[in-house]
């Protein structure tokens, strides 16, 4: 049995602890904080796809993602007893005049590339599932594929999980042993990283969100021109985010969520009254080249990097966490080309 410490409890260092457990590792995860302490914390939880058209290794590799995605987070609430609020209800997005041609085309892709898993679909505004939304065409497109999550919860549920297999988790200061180690620290482990190597790896890109008191448990999530309005099964709907390069202070919320919340109101007026009851901020880790990033510390021996997660850290954690796995306790190399030192 293999001893691994991975220090950060967000949803990259807590799927890789699950997937390593599972396969007979002794896990310590170090958080010095607290569970989902950084953007694994928010309040959004979309998870959803590429546009299928230009089919490349990245999009493949997202598509497998989201189909395991069920079976994952099913493992993580048997062994939790807590349900991370997964659910794949799909997603509806107001589609313009101008791109309903664009948009069936691209329903015809899908049913080739998502190999009849899911469907992409352009239908009438009126016969779309889930919440009432305007859309000035009169027509959106409704794809299967898309799934929410919860999280929160998701993150309560992978420590339930991973302590349930035996693993320990502690709150603390990093501990700088002999053993495999790998750093999942967010956007703070990019800037110490970038530090260490002497060059841009990467930074933290901020977002402000909300929360509101909706009850629509079963509703497919919401994209409307970069909003994401994803109902939850607790009875709330939650609205994101904003996309901050310059901030100060990273967990502070300011008229910007104002602005979201008239945005969400106006594309589905059924919200209009629907209480604010969480304004939320945090910071999300970015890679230089936008794709996470894994890997073997450069220069490090026997320490890992798994990071970068940035807006599909959720949607992508599990396939993920099984190449870390592959990489840290087995030396297989199966990372995808560009997830890794050498693209940043």
């Amino acid at each position: 049995m293999a001893d691994l410490t991975i220090m950060g409890a967000g949803v990259f260092g807590l799927s890789l602890a699950l997937v390593c457990a599972e396969r007979g590792a002794r896990v310590h995860v170090i958080e010095k904080r607290h569970i989902g302490a950084g953007s694994s914390g928010g309040l959004v939880g979309a998870l959803a796809p590429h546009v299928p058209e230009n089919w490349n290794a990245k999009k493949a590799f997202q598509f497998e993602a989201l189909r395991m995605a069920e079976g994952f987070w099913a493992r993580a609430a048997t062994l939790s007893g807590i349900d991370p609020g997964y659910a794949r209800l799909g997603r509806v997005q107001p589609v313009s005049e101008d791109a309903l041609a664009l948009a069936r085309t691209r329903a015809g892709n899908a049913a080739e590339l998502w190999e009849g898993f899911a469907k992409w679909q352009v239908l009438r505004a009126q016969d779309a599932p889930g919440l009432p939304i305007v859309s000035p065409s009169g027509w959106v497109i409704h794809d299967t594929l898309s799934a929410r999550l919860h999280p929160r919860r998701a993150g309560t549920a992978l420590a339930g999980a991973v302590q349930a297999l035996g693993g320990k988790i502690s709150f603390g200061d990093a501990q700088d042993g002999d053993g495999l180690t790998v750093w999942a620290t967010g956007y703070e482990g990019l800037h110490d990283l970038s530090a260490v190597l002497g060059r841009p790896i990467g930074s933290g890109v901020k977002g402000q969100s909300i929360l509101l008191r909706h009850a629509s448990p079963d509703a497919a999530q919401i994209f409307a021109d970069g909003l994401h309005i994803v109902p939850h099964a607790d009875g709330t709907v939650a609205i994101g985010s904003t996309s901050e390069r310059d901030f100060t202070d990273p967990g502070s919320v300011d008229a910007q969520c104002d602005t979201l919340v008239a945005r969400a109101r106006a594309v589905c007026p059924v919200l209009q009254d629907a209480p604010v009851i969480e304004a939320w901020a945090g910071v999300r880790p970015r890679a230089k080249s936008r794709a996470p990033l894994l890997g073997p510390w450069p220069g490090r021996d026997r320490h890992f990097v798994f990071n970068g997660g940035f807006k599909i850290g959720f949607a992508m954690a599990p396939v993920l966490a099984g190449c870390m796995a592959d990489l840290v306790l087995e030396g297989r190399d199966t990372i995808p080309e560009g997830f890794g030192f050498g693209a940043v």
